[in-house]
């Protein structure tokens, strides 16, 4: 046999088959078709299963950048956490321990980007514009927010200050305490007026509250009269109206040109203000809607700082997600009562035994209730107090005693304040 040169070829031993002339043969009648094309359907649905998997890792890849961007926004007061140690056995003991404390304070600095413009910076001072100790009851069924006035009289420790030296330890208005030692200072005057642990604490400025209505696209407030106050910045007219960021940071400021121009009022309009602030990002799907939460996220993280418990993102979430759960009826706001300082009317002094029996209820995680009408507001006599509360029976006929008949307790006491379901309008 030859090939098609004419040379000769050796017979295929190895198959016990003739070398292929390159014409079918009966051997071949068997052999394997030849590969058809690619099925169509199949190549696109590996067209389809890759886009989908460049889909994903993008996706991914662009939510992690956004964590991080957010996460990398909070600052961490790693200074408080140090003095607070140092001063661990002079701190309250925490009672219910599911439920959290923690301090918000609205500084007044100047320092920061986007502060110089609300007036000159003093070389960094600060005195706390706004605290607020926020309750979660253990069952996050409801969340008490507790204003300390600024000007409220009160023992402040000897605190660490900014330039290593320490504070002397007075008699003086509250908000001296951030001026003198930051958050820690404040943190621990704190807990000495109240007796109340504070489990966490967060610090925002002027710009990031402004950045953060606008992030919701303002709020609704209605105003009685027209206000002018060229201090806070501020002029509206009367009636309804949405409040961008800069109105926004003036009207929770203001003292002069509106009201009375007491602290009193102007703590009372901070407290309606922050309620419609929830409740327009519980109701506007803000949490639900990732493109709009990013922007309220990204303006709050921006202007935080936290202890190292809610320096994350993370941290952070949970603290939102297990606000949601809290019905707007019962996220409530009020003021520590408090009455003209005896020896100077421009300063606050405590209502007691209501400031007491206040501080008691939040210790304890016990019912607080609240309401604007002052008809209904109660002494803030604690349940434990009640004479009713508790009846015991008379021996019986073998000489023993029954158990003592625990009767109904009585009722929440009621202080007077605001909750985030009647808003700014009603």
């Amino acid at each position: 046999m030859t090939d098609r040169a004419g040379t000769a070829t050796e017979p295929d031993t190895t198959s016990g088959r003739e070398p292929s002339t390159g014409a079918p043969g009966p051997d071949d009648i068997d052999a394997e078709p030849a590969a058809t094309p690619c099925n169509p359907r199949r190549h696109w649905l590996r067209w389809v299963a890759l886009g989908t998997s460049v889909v994903i890792l993008a996706t991914a890849g662009a939510g992690w950048w956004f964590y991080r961007q957010l996460d990398g926004n909070i600052t961490t007061d790693t200074t408080a956490a140090t003095e607070l140690h140092t001063y661990e056995k002079e701190r309250p003991t925490p009672v219910a321990l599911d439920a959290q404390n923690i301090l918000l304070i609205g500084s007044d600095s100047r320092s920061g980007e986007g502060n110089s413009k609300y007036g000159p910076d003093d070389g960094g001072s600060q005195r706390s514009d706004t605290t607020i100790l926020l309750h979660l009851a253990a069952d996050r069924k409801s969340a008490t927010a507790m204003s300390i006035p600024r000007d409220l009289m009160v023992e402040i420790p000897s605190c660490a200050k900014p330039d290593g030296t320490r504070s002397r330890a007075q008699f003086a208005q509250f908000n001296w305490a951030f001026e003198a030692g930051g958050a820690a200072c404040t943190i621990r005057t704190v807990e000495k007026l109240t007796d109340i642990r504070v489990d966490h604490h967060m610090v925002i400025d002027f710009s990031g509250f402004t950045d953060v209505v606008n992030a919701v696209d303002g709020v609704e407030v209605c105003v009685d009269e027209p206000v002018k106050d060229v201090q806070a910045r501020l002029e509206l007219p009367a009636g309804r109206q949405t409040l961008d960021g800069e109105q926004a940071l003036g009207f929770v400021r203001a003292r002069h040109g509106i009201g009375d121009g007491s602290d009193t009022q102007r703590m009372d309009r901070q407290q309606r203000f922050l309620g419609a602030l929830f409740k327009k990002v519980q109701s506007n799907g803000v949490l639900l809607n990732p493109a709009r939460l990013y922007p309220v996220l990204d303006a709050a993280t921006k202007s935080l700082t936290t202890d190292s418990g809610l320096n994350s993102l993370s941290d952070l979430y949970e603290l939102a997600r297990s606000m949601r759960s809290v019905p707007m009826e019962k996220v409530q706001f009020l003021t520590v009562p408090r009455q003209p300082y005896t020896q100077d009317p421009n300063r606050d002094e405590l209502v007691q035994p209501d400031a007491k029996n206040l501080f008691e209820r939040l210790r304890e995680d016990d019912p607080v209730s609240v309401s604007s009408d002052v008809t209904d507001v109660q002494d803030g006599k604690s349940d434990r107090e009640s004479d009713d509360s508790v009846k015991t029976s008379g021996n019986d006929g073998d000489g023993g005693s029954e158990p003592p008949a625990t009767g109904s307790p009585s009722p929440a006491p009621t202080f007077q304040g605001t909750n985030a379901a009647a808003g700014m309008c009603g």
